[in-house]
């Protein structure tokens, strides 16, 4: 059993990320902690993906003469997906600032509770 979680460490350690983030999304009040917890929860996505495509003694696509077929390649899709998703990711935090921004500078306050009230006064 205890080699079951040392040989998955890095899945374990991203699955703790994931509901990390998962726990600020529900159970956090400010919207920026929101903001912060949406993103831990990208990341962990991210991670994920990236260690999927690794392979122990892989190596990176190119030809090789020593290595036939592929085997011995580390698969590279989910690495150039991955780019994608973290240019999405900062500019889904860069447009999600500007618009807590501009709701801080209109209402005064980032809390979920406080902002409802003041938005339906």
């Amino acid at each position: 059993m205890k080699e079951f979680f040392t040989e998955h460490f890095i899945y374990w350690l991203i699955f703790l990320m994931f509901l990390l983030g998962h726990y600020g999304m529900i159970f956090k009040k400010n919207l920026v902690k929101k903001l912060m917890a949406m993103n831990i929860m990208q990341v962990a996505v991210i991670l994920y993906f990236l260690a999927l495509g690794m392979k122990a003694g892989g190596t990176i696509p190119v030809q090789i003469p020593s290595l036939v077929g592929g085997a011995g390649y580390i698969n590279p899709l989910p690495h150039a997906l991955m780019l994608t998703a973290i240019v999405v990711s900062l500019a889904t935090l860069g447009v999600s600032l500007a618009i807590l921004s501009l709701m801080q500078k209109r209402y005064g306050t980032l809390e979920e509770d406080e902002l409802l009230r003041r938005m339906n006064q």
